[in-house]
């Protein structure tokens, strides 16, 4: 944006000194013409800003202006005679020759090959047909080193312009392998760790009823459980591997959970012994995909916090699924352990409780959290059916 306000008001700054130059050649061209040509005072200022205005026209569109004043050089000659005996031999003013010599240098600099032909030709041979003795080779042979000239500045600067756009490119792309690098490092350690161990839980789970003794049937079921959750954490482990270890393309491409996973939610966080109780109205396909999955991983992060700080503890959600906005409302009792084996989610140093109100602003939407008067804790969250923009 700084820099973008830097080129507006370079940009300014050289319209007007183009402004300024040409009215001061206007201002010469206008006392002056009446000696080198014989025209009429009436004229005498339309003739002058034949010669001088083309000029405002060098970076606003240099081929037009080139073309303006070269039809007036070809004209003027024709039209109004030198005055004689005043020793000056040239069939335009001064200010003539130089606007159009700049003009024919912008256009070289600026315009596409054909129209630098044509304005090249074109000059070379007006000078050659109107400028006295043999002055219109010499002209011919500098107006080409002109046009030559600005050609090579044009291939400098569109040189180094290139080279600056591949620098960039470059160093974007290394600064993307590093990222992917590091993911890469984040992702293997993930794997290493935390990938490990669940899968020893899952294998224990599934092995303790054969491993242990007389194990009765609720303690089977409670070990299945286990197992179940433990895979299904495992499972987003994986996921979030192969987040790790894709580019930002893939990532966009990766299914997410939303609204209609919700309800595999619910009969996990029952299978793993939350007392859950739950109440959801509404129509769930009127989430949008990044709204569903904000209301998704504030449920499973209110879930988990209940679980986690509150063991044992009765869960009810309501869930209502609005026209426009859609509530949220996760409230858990006190924990069913002895005073101290539980910690309050807003006390437990995590960031669980900071995420879900992050994600429920990347959207719109808003999150409150409190602790109740019975020790229990509620988390209400309103998520715009349709993120803002």
């Amino acid at each position: 944006m700084v820099q973008g306000a830097t080129r507006l008001v370079r940009g300014r700054g050289i319209d007007v000194l183009i402004g300024v130059v040409t009215v001061t050649l206007y201002a010469v061209a206008w006392p002056t013409l009446h000696l080198t040509h014989q025209v009429s005072y009436p004229v005498q200022p339309v003739v002058a800003a034949l010669a001088a205005w083309p000029f405002v026209l060098v970076r606003a569109n240099a081929a037009l202006g080139w073309a303006i004043s070269a039809v007036s050089a070809l004209v003027i000659p024709w039209a109004f005679d030198l005055v004689p005996d005043s020793g000056y031999t040239y069939p335009w003013q001064v200010v003539h020759i130089i606007v159009i010599m700049t003009l024919l240098l912008s256009v070289s600099l600026t315009a596409g090959p054909p129209t630098v032909a044509v304005a090249w030709v074109s000059t070379v041979l007006l000078f050659l047909a109107d400028t006295p003795g043999d002055d219109g080779v010499g002209w011919a042979v500098g107006l080409s080193a002109l046009v030559v000239f600005g050609l090579l500045v044009r291939w400098l600067v569109l040189s180094r312009r290139q080279l600056a756009a591949e620098e960039q490119t470059s160093e974007l792309e290394r600064a993307r392998r590093a990222i992917l690098e590091e993911k890469a490092r984040i992702a293997r350690d993930l794997h290493d760790v935390v990938a490990h161990h669940m899968s020893m839980v899952v294998v224990q789970a599934q092995s303790a009823p054969y491993r242990l003794g007389a194990v009765s049937d609720e303690a089977r079921a409670e070990f299945e459980s286990i197992g179940a959750t433990a895979r299904e954490a495992l499972n987003e482990i994986r996921g979030l591997l192969g987040v790790l270890r894709s580019d930002a393309e893939a990532v966009e491409r990766a299914p997410q959970p939303g609204a209609a996973q919700i309800a595999e939610l619910l009969d996990g966080s029952r299978r793993a012994g939350i007392a859950l109780s739950c109440n959801v109205a509404g129509d769930p396909d009127v989430l949008s995909e990044l709204s569903g999955l904000t209301v998704y991983r504030i449920l499973q992060e209110s879930l988990a916090n209940a679980a986690r700080h509150c063991p044992g503890a009765a869960v009810t959600v309501a869930l209502d699924y609005g026209p426009a906005v859609t509530s949220l409302l996760v409230v858990n009792g006190p924990a069913a352990v002895p005073a101290g084996a539980a910690q309050r989610p807003e006390s437990s140093g995590g960031s669980g409780i900071g995420g879900m109100r992050e994600r429920a602003a990347a959207v719109g939407g808003t999150l409150d959290t409190r602790v109740l008067g019975d020790g229990g804790f509620e988390v209400a969250a309103r998520v715009p059916n349709t993120p803002l923009a």
